[in-house]
């Protein structure tokens, strides 16, 4: 979702080449984005081709997030700046979520906001943060959830990084997929209610983001950070046992890192999977279909399955059409449900069609959601990485 481009040009064109190295996670994020794309787009336009043993939306953020874990890490490790990471993930990942929640505030007059957002100052305080699925906000696009996730990897992750813990990802993804089976079992919903908590949160992620950034008492800041992080993600996830299950999965992702590099084993990982796979199953709150055994674990195998099968071919010739994918997914996880609504609202209910209409739209719509997220990467995205990049380097030379 918010990994930063591996590949910019496409192709893997060699072993020496570092963008053809990591060609393979840009393919994934492709793939994955394209899942998440057809989960949100099938059932209105093409039903009949939906898949229903396992679960399109949850495979492609799963991949996704697979890769945030692979990488991110080894990203900050590698630099050991935090504040040069921070400035990377800001500007990487608040421009197009600014510019898509002013696009349907702006069009709410035509196509109203969803009823999961709360028409309170709670709303705007939990999407400044982007902790919207842990402090009880819905988000603007129905996407957004999934970022909450990756806001809560990045705050533990800082934590651990300056505190020195960094390298125990193996043993924190068993212990978060423990806390997923748990938490499933004894929590059918989020402790704390109101919106006092995105305030909260809010008033406590910018005073310690500012101070992660600005330099001065960085690793406590770095700390109360870590901690409001772990707190939201136990206590306060909207679905309790997923939260736990998704970080989980992100940190499976730095162990298999960490095992690339000859730095720990796998038997972690496999025992993180086998603990995801039965976190719903006595959960309190799994009435959806998607948690039904055999989809939910079919999911996970898949999943698991095309990470693996990325590193496999890590070394050969990746598909340009894949990376370039990859490199807008960005755009196309947080643009294409907008889009889709907008779609609709002119098209009509597409569901009783005759085929052909089906397919022709189908078609027609995946061509202007890729467009459409290739124009905001062009003239979004890129642009404002580019300045985050600046702004970090005059902010080291100055220092």
């Amino acid at each position: 979702m918010s990994i930063a481009p591996a590949a910019a040009r496409g192709t893997a064109s060699g072993p020496a080449d570092p963008h053809a190295r990591l060609a393979w996670l840009d393919a994934l994020r492709g793939i994955g984005a394209l899942a998440v794309v057809a989960e949100h787009m099938l059932p209105w336009y093409l039903p009949s081709a939906r898949p229903y043993w396992f679960s399109l939306g949850v495979f492609g953020i799963f991949v996704f997030f697979l890769v945030s874990g692979y990488i991110i890490p080894a990203s900050l490790e590698r630099h050991g700046d935090v504040r040069a990471f921070w400035l990377s993930r800001l500007f990487r990942l608040y421009p197009l979520y600014l510019a898509v929640s002013v696009l349907v505030l702006a069009m709410a007059w035509w196509v109203p906001v969803r009823q999961a957002v709360p028409r309170d100052g709670g709303s705007v305080a939990g999407h400044a943060t982007m902790l919207l699925d842990v402090v009880g906000v819905g988000g603007l696009a129905d996407t957004m959830w999934t970022l909450s996730y990756e806001m809560v990897f990045y705050l533990l992750v800082t934590a651990l990084f300056l505190v020195r813990l960094h390298d125990r990802s193996a043993l924190l993804s068993v212990l978060f997929a423990a806390v997923g089976v748990v938490t499933g079992v004894v929590m059918g919903r989020a402790l704390f209610e109101g919106p006092w908590v995105a305030y909260v949160s809010c008033a406590v992620f910018a005073a310690g983001l500012a101070c992660v950034i600005g330099g001065r008492f960085r690793k406590a800041a770095a700390i109360l950070l870590g901690v409001m992080a772990l707190a939201l993600l136990v206590l306060n996830s909207r679905v309790p046992w997923l939260g736990a299950a998704i970080v989980a999965l992100m940190f499976a992702g730095t162990a298999i890192h960490r095992w690339e590099r000859g730095q720990g084993s796998l038997w972690p990982v496999a025992l993180t999977a086998a603990l995801v796979a039965i976190s719903p199953f006595w959960a309190i709150q799994s009435g959806w279909w998607w948690v039904r055994p055999g989809v939910w674990v079919t999911t996970i195998v898949l999943s698991a399955a095309v990470f693996a099968g990325g590193m496999a071919l890590r070394g050969r010739r990746v598909p340009r059409v894949l990376t370039w994918l990859g490199l807008i997914s960005y755009s196309l996880y947080l643009v294409h449900h907008p889009v889709l609504k907008y779609v609709s609202t002119v098209a009509g209910d597409l569901r009783a069609a005759p085929l052909p209409l089906q397919l022709a739209m189908t078609a027609l719509v995946t061509a202007l959601i890729v467009a459409v997220s290739a124009l905001t990467y062009r003239w979004v995205e890129r642009p404002m990485q580019e300045l985050g990049r600046r702004v970090s380097r005059r902010w080291a030379t100055a220092r």
